[in-house]
């Protein structure tokens, strides 16, 4: 892991280049995740384009933060990505869930010109079911159950990433997992998507119950420069799940818009 300082803390993040040609691909996690959720791309795409797939303040080897849920959170997990986009030379963010809403705010409110936007798993409206917000804040086992559940991060993944996932949250722990859903309970961009101006893709498990297709479908509409593609197989977790089918709509996406 490689690590950057800023804002007096330290972000960790990890590289993988094996030859790729252009700009840095930039993977950012979900709520309660950390980097490793990327290793279908860490090392299965850094043949054809470098990535880079950093923690998030309080979650695998960096530093956290003391900030209220909400806009605060939001842009101190920005401040993580755009330290390591500086410090990479990463153009293009490949988000999922929360990390899709930390890509969304960047391209509407921050001033950094980045080539394209990958926003897997997440919507531009991320609200959290009452019942999993009442367990992450008194019942933690419930709430990474309910999330491991059928159709929510995984569709049918091999037991060895559900166990993975599942001791990678509890790592994490309540404190920074309820405010990584708490933030996305409040995020809502519906209004500002017609601001991105980059190339993006809407890229959903077509099982996720999480962030549905319709929440892709309605970025694709709405953000004008966007297009739609599922990845069969799997759900939230699409990446980890269906490496292969998400890393060709990835790479379809940069190969067609020359990014």
């Amino acid at each position: 892991m490689q690590r950057v300082t800023h804002h007096g803390r330290t972000t960790a993040y990890r590289v993988a280049d094996r030859g790729g040609e252009g700009s840095p691909l930039l993977c950012v996690h979900g709520s309660g995740g950390n980097h490793e959720v990327w290793k279908g791309q860490l090392g299965r795409l850094a043949s054809h384009r470098p990535v880079v797939a950093l923690d998030l303040s309080g979650h695998g080897d960096s530093d956290d933060f003391d900030a209220d849920p909400g806009w605060e959170t939001l842009s101190a997990y920005a401040d993580d990505v755009l330290a390591v986009a500086d410090e990479t030379d990463a153009q293009i963010l490949v988000g999922n869930s929360l990390g899709g809403a930390v890509a969304l705010q960047l391209a509407i409110e921050r001033d950094h010109d980045f080539d394209g936007l990958v926003l897997a798993g997440t919507g531009a409206k991320l609200p959290v079911l009452d019942d999993l917000r009442q367990w992450l804040d008194s019942d933690f086992e419930r709430a990474v159950e309910f999330l491991h559940g059928e159709d929510r991060l995984f569709h049918d993944a091999d037991s060895r990433y559900v166990q993975h996932s599942t001791e990678a949250m509890r790592a994490v722990g309540r404190r920074v997992t309820r405010r990584d859903f708490e933030t996305c309970h409040v995020f809502d961009v519906r209004a500002d998507l017609d601001e991105i101006d980059v190339p993006t893709l809407a890229l959903v498990g077509e099982h996720d119950h999480l962030t549905p297709p319709a929440y892709h479908e309605s970025l694709a509409e709405a953000i004008p420069d966007a297009r739609y593609r599922e990845v069969r197989g799997a759900a939230h977790l699409a990446m980890l799940e269906e490496p292969e089918g998400f890393n060709a709509a990835l790479r379809e996406f940069l190969d067609d818009a020359g990014i």
